[in-house]
């Protein structure tokens, strides 16, 4: 069986057909290109402005953080003043408050710190005579954590400070607001409760209180 040879037309068809599909694959390769040079620029505009945002949301949060610890070092500064405020009014007052309650003053001391064996303390007053010493802490606001911290505070004071160790050491707290439960927890504690009441300064603790002696 033989078999039929191309003709010179045929052959020139065939030609013709192959670079017809080779341009369509040229085309199509060219479309393809520009498709994904379109993506790729769509890809770094979005990468651009994702990179954008994330500088304004950094700077915006550097800018927040610097507002809120401005706002901190104020309000800081104003506690600060305001617990001077409270010893300020509690120094005088304390010698009327504790000779009514049984107590004899001889002296009143601010801001006494010690450190001794690696601990530390600070105390806001202490209201001292011979036979007793009583360590208050004033604040602005009264919390529960200001109370515990003071009793913390009551457990190492005659050993940071020896020179009251033969003393009848007794605690105190005294503040502008102290909420009803943080009273009765100090009360509870064997604390002196010192508040305010009008122009005066009271201690609010009844004649059932019993003081707790460190």
């Amino acid at each position: 069986m033989s078999m039929v040879q191309p003709t010179f037309d045929d052959v020139w068809r065939m030609f013709q057909e192959t670079g017809r599909q080779f341009q369509e694959l040229r085309e199509q390769s060219r479309e393809t290109g520009q498709r994904f040079q379109e993506t790729d620029r769509r890809f770094q505009e979005t990468n651009r402005r994702f990179q954008e945002t994330e500088r304004l949301l950094k700077e915006s949060s550097q800018e927040t953080d610097r507002a809120i610890r401005e706002v901190n070092k104020r309000i800081g500064d104003l506690g600060n003043r305001l617990g001077g405020f409270i010893e300020e009014m509690v120094r005088p007052a304390a010698v009327r408050l504790f000779r009514d309650r049984g107590i004899e003053v001889h002296e009143v001391h601010r801001d006494i710190t010690a450190e001794r064996g690696g601990e530390s303390l600070q105390v806001d007053l202490l209201v001292v005579n011979d036979a007793d010493t009583v360590a208050i802490e004033c604040k602005s606001h009264l919390s529960l954590d200001d109370v515990k911290e003071h009793l913390e505070r009551m457990e190492k004071l005659k050993r940071l400070l020896p020179k009251y160790a033969d003393s009848r050491v007794l605690g105190a707290v005294a503040a502008m607001v102290i909420p009803e439960n943080v009273a009765k927890y100090s009360y509870r504690q064997g604390l002196y409760v010192i508040g305010q009441t009008g122009d005066h300064l009271i201690i609010r603790n009844d004649d059932k209180f019993r003081p707790k002696i460190w």
